[in-house]
């Protein structure tokens, strides 16, 4: 039987000081479904302790950072518990001179980047809100952005992990130089497993420099999504040196915007400039502002002020493929729902729909019957309550076997986001 809750607040009590504990609020619920408590361990070893009373007790925990993104993934079948990093916020220790950094989970990435950045290095990746979004929220969610093209994933990024399991255990994985490849990948096994493995304490990351002059140059595509594609392939099997490639399919104008990013000196940006004018003449370019690269959380922001009336989704595709599919989505949405989305050249697209619930289900429902027959997958990070519940993650094929294994070696009693991940794990 679950125990009581005055008794696991006595049982948390003994291990952490009386204001990391509290009752939850209605502000704390988790798609809908509300906590009874919420606990803000002060280091990691409050935080491990803590998650071994739940486990003991039987208690369904949810780990929350920034709660950026808290509600992506299934409805939880149960929240008994928040279990908050947000005292876990400091910077362990900054290598400047091996370009590694340690961070706890809870530091923001915004407050992480600003600490780099006296040193003039970064942690390369753009994710969806910085200024609130945790390290730990962005691996368990795996956000990297459009910069992941130049520098890879986060999976890439990431030498070393410690977390804490179920049970109480600290586990450590990786370590502090870019080139350890000692002990099971344990980083890479937490990055996009949306918590329910383990939560992330802290973290290890190789760095790169601060871009000396970031220049942002816009294409538009004379031909639409077919030239559209021609162009974006073309300019990936270039010679020029981008860090972020994307097209922009926003507003009442179907044509496609070409975003690209060069950093470097003047003379060399405007090498690289002339170079991609080249590709793509005719189309005319023009030098955009840096903040076009905030059209992904723009579509995000959106759908969460009309939450009952929209649908965010991510879509995934072979690069190749990944435009042509996101004319095929504008396609079905035609004359049902408003579409908007922003394609990055990684084979990664995020798209907004916009109307009548039944209408955004239907729309959603044949695009993601047509990418897996292309091997793309989509998942639904919002839809609206009253339309007709999809599945978030898609069909899983045939790796579910594996990842329930894995969910019952490190979480045999369901611990930690029950039923959130694919398939209800």
């Amino acid at each position: 039987m679950p125990t009581s809750p005055t008794s696991i607040e006595k049982d948390l009590a003994a291990v952490l000081p009386a204001e990391c504990i509290r009752s939850a609020a209605a502000f704390d619920a988790v798609c809908g479904v509300q906590p009874r408590l919420v606990v803000e361990p002060a280091n990691e070893q409050q935080l491990a302790a803590t998650l071994r009373l739940a486990n003991d007790a039987d208690l369904a925990v949810v780990p929350r950072g920034g709660g950026t993104k808290l509600c992506w993934g299934n409805v939880p079948q149960r929240t008994d518990l928040i279990l908050s990093t947000a005292r876990l916020s400091q910077i362990i220790e900054h290598a400047w001179a091996d370009l590694t950094v340690s961070v706890e989970a809870g530091c923001t990435v915004a407050a992480l980047q600003s600490a780099l950045a006296e040193h003039g290095q970064r942690l390369a990746i753009d994710p969806l809100w910085p200024e609130h979004a945790t390290i730990g929220g962005i691996l368990a969610t795996n956000d990297s952005g459009a910069l992941r093209l130049r520098f890879g994933a986060l999976r890439d990024l990431i030498i070393g992990i410690t977390i804490a399991l179920p049970d109480g255990t600290l586990a450590s994985s990786g370590g502090r130089v870019v080139k350890n490849v000692a002990g099971y990948d344990l980083p890479k096994l937490m990055t996009g497993a949306l918590g329910t493995l383990g939560v992330i304490t802290r973290a290890i990351f190789r760095l790169h420099p601060l871009p000396r002059l970031p220049r942002t140059f816009t294409c538009l595509a004379a031909g639409f999504l077919k030239h559209a594609q021609q162009l974006l392939l073309a300019i990936q099997d270039s010679q020029l040196a981008h860090s972020a490639l994307q097209v922009r399919l926003i507003g009442d104008s179907p044509q496609p915007r070409i975003d690209i990013l060069f950093d470097g000196t003047d003379e060399g940006i405007s090498a690289q400039a002339a170079a991609f004018q080249s590709i793509v003449s005719p189309a005319p370019v023009i030098e955009a502002d840096l903040p076009v690269w905030n059209a992904r959380q723009e579509l995000y922001s959106v759908a969460q002020h009309n939450a009952a009336s929209s649908a965010i989704a991510k879509f995934s595709t072979p690069p190749s493929k990944v435009l042509s599919a996101a004319g095929t989505l504008c396609s079905m949405a035609v004359t049902r729902v408003g579409c908007d989305a922003v394609v990055q050249a990684t084979g990664i697209g995020h798209a907004l729909l916009r109307g009548e619930p039944a209408a955004i289900a239907s729309v959603l429902t044949s695009f993601r019957a047509g990418l897996e027959r292309i091997g793309g997958s989509l998942v639904i990070h919002h839809q609206p309550e009253a339309a007709p519940p999809l599945e978030t993650w898609g069909t899983s094929g045939d790796s579910l076997p594996l990842m329930r294994a894995l969910k019952s070696r490190f979480d045999p009693k369901q611990t930690l986001n029950p039923g959130r991940f694919v398939n209800g794990i």
